[in-house]
């Protein structure tokens, strides 16, 4: 079966349909990425990732903490962030990289809308 949507995707565009997948965070989309844009600036990435979002398919939060049932601690993309903020963070750069704590907490993160998961990759 043919997906016409999935036939439209650049392999840019699969990487952070996947990346939205999985629930990475925003710099995890560099390692499903061919060059030059896996090393490229984030100024290459933002219009592919821009492209998405407009279509309904991704949306964008920051991760926040979550407790399981059993009590353990973890962590969970928290509520979509407004459209009208998401240029100013697309464009800052620290959003592009692991951060150096290691603590992803306030990390930008992809996540599939209802729209997104029909789309197969």
């Amino acid at each position: 079966m043919s997906y016409p949507a999935t036939d439209e995707l650049s392999s840019a565009e699969r990487a952070f349909m996947i990346n939205a997948s999985e629930i990475d965070i925003l710099p995890g989309v560099r390692g499903d990425l061919d060059e030059p844009l896996a090393s490229g600036p984030a100024s290459a990435l933002i219009p592919i990732l821009r492209t998405l979002i407009d279509k309904g398919w991704i949306q964008v939060s920051r991760v926040i903490p979550w407790t399981a049932p059993d009590g353990a601690a973890g962590f969970q993309p928290g509520p979509p962030l407004p459209q009208r903020d998401l240029a100013a963070l697309l464009s800052e750069a620290t959003n592009w990289e692991y951060p150096e704590s290691g603590e992803w907490f306030g990390c930008l993160t992809l996540t599939l809308t209802e729209a997104g998961r029909k789309i197969p990759r």
